[in-house]
């Protein structure tokens, strides 16, 4: 962790839409972020020449202290986000989780090869990329920036990491678990604050930006490095993704699939369904009844409330605002109201699931709602269906109900996404998996299991045993024999 300066100012992360303070810290200066820089890039050499299986066994205390520390990081991760308790569980358990396939990973996508070639014998080697900047979102604090820490220091690379402003203690909380495995100095280093840091920090003297976050910012974050083609770029943004339905006749399992894809974690994953694409036929109306029931009985409350709420309040008041307005910029639009979402008075970030049909928009919006706001499209057949679903300039996450396996040979072919399921959530990934989208949704570098590939270079080696004179000579070189 970089030490701040005496000017820097104060950083503080409240519980969601109060004034509760759950962390509090200090935003990293410029001078800061470029020690930090420097710090990692003088630990490089070092780190890149340990051994990989040290830089494993590092990685493999790093999940051992994870375990050990998982209610801390519970409670920490409910009080910066307002997530339920069981749902906080669930992101500390991925920590360690993805320290084992991150192995698994780097063994089998980055393992030295050997080929018998006529030149001698060739070799692919890999080593690390060199400083990787990796910016974090705070929806999932722990579990995406550590998809992205884990592979890229089990591959000798360094790291600058900044969290989200939202969620700053996740991430001091992720880099003292690393210190406490034996991480050497200088090799994962810490800078808080908001963008304007991370725009500082993309602009140092790093080798790799790595981020997960919205369209706008890995925009501006692909703007920054114009210019600076030697920089590795990966960038993992939002999804505005389709649910189709056709010929599925269990509608309780449909019903569910698609509350859970729209509503988990409050609508705020970049899978989330956000166009529930429905073809008008005699299924049609009993599934939108079951989903109106959803959006009307979801338990939706604060971290431990008892039951335990479904879904807990949004990252702010702020978020929980445009929500809302995106809602009332369809309804003004011509949408109807199924179920209108709605703020709860317990608290000002804390609002229920709507459900709006926007059949009869003409010209419907193509973005982001990063809520609990599930828009409906009534398609006539199912190739309009893949036409709507298809009408996005992102490309993330998509998902099929239907019991005809044909119509998801076809679907699967003519979709864009990067994530295609089949009677499954748009939510549900592997992290045995890639996971990245296509257009808008990312440049074509994906996450997951994928990770290890961009925190990799590959080297091409010749070797030969002896030196010796080649069998063919080119013309018009002198040969002098010894």
């Amino acid at each position: 962790m970089t030490a701040p300066s005496e000017s820097t100012p104060p950083l503080v992360a409240c519980f969601p839409g109060t004034d509760e303070v759950v962390w509090e810290g200090t935003v990293a200066t410029e001078r800061d972020v470029a020690d930090a820089v420097s710090n990692a890039r003088s630990a490089l050499t070092s780190w890149q020449t340990t051994p990989v299986e040290e830089r494993i066994a590092v990685a493999e205390r790093f999940a051992a202290a994870a375990t050990q520390r998982q209610d801390q990081i519970t409670q920490q991760i409910s009080r910066e986000t307002g997530k339920p308790n069981w749902e906080a569980v669930g992101e500390a358990k991925l920590i360690p989780a993805k320290v084992k396939l991150a192995i698994q990973a780097y063994r089998e996508r980055s393992g030295p090869q050997q080929l018998d070639l006529p030149q001698g014998i060739g070799r692919v080697v890999y080593r690390g990329v060199g400083v990787m900047a990796v910016l974090g979102p705070f929806n999932f604090p722990a579990h995406l920036p550590n998809g992205h820490i884990v592979p890229a220091l089990i591959a000798g690379n360094t790291v600058v990491f900044k969290p989200s402003e939202m969620t700053p203690g996740t991430g001091e909380l992720l880099a003292q678990l690393w210190q406490a495995a034996g991480l050497p100095p200088g090799v994962l280093q810490t800078v808080q604050g908001d963008g304007k840091v991370g725009a500082t920090l993309v602009s140092q003297a790093v080798d790799g930006v790595l981020f997960t976050g919205s369209y706008s910012a890995g925009c501006a974050i692909h703007r920054s490095l114009a210019g600076r083609p030697q920089v590795l770029l990966a960038l993992e943004m939002g999804g505005n993704n389709p649910m189709v339905v056709h010929r599925a006749n269990d509608l309780g399992a449909a019903a569910y699939l698609t509350a859970v894809s729209a509503f988990v974690t409050a609508g705020q994953r970049c899978t989330c369904a956000r166009r529930l694409v429905l073809v008008d036929d005699a299924n049609a109306e009993p599934l939108l009844e079951r989903l109106t029931a959803h959006c009307r009985t979801l338990r939706v409350g604060l971290p431990g409330e008892d039951p335990e709420p479904f879904m807990g309040p949004l990252i702010s008041t702020a978020a929980a605002d445009r929500v809302l307005d995106a809602q009332d910029k369809l309804l003004c639009g011509g949408a109807t109201a199924l179920v209108a979402a709605q703020r709860d008075p317990r608290n000002p970030a804390l609002i229920r699931p709507g459900l709006i049909d926007v059949t009869g928009m003409g010209d419907r919006i193509d973005e982001e709602v990063f809520g609990p706001l599930l828009q409906v499209v009534r398609v006539a057949d199912f190739d309009a269906a893949i036409e709507e679903a298809n009408r996005t300039t992102y490309g993330l996450s998509a998902s099929l109900l239907s019991d005809d396996r044909e119509r998801f040979d076809v679907f699967r072919n003519r979709i864009r996404a990067g994530v295609v399921n089949w009677n499954q959530a748009t939510i549900g990934a592997s992290g045995r998996l890639p996971f990245g989208g296509l257009g808008a949704s990312g440049n074509h570098r994906p996450s997951g299991y994928f990770a290890a590939d961009y925190c990799s270079d590959a080297s091409a080696m010749l070797e030969s045993d002896s030196l010796s004179m080649p069998a063919t000579i080119m013309p018009g070189i002198e040969i002098t024999v010894q």
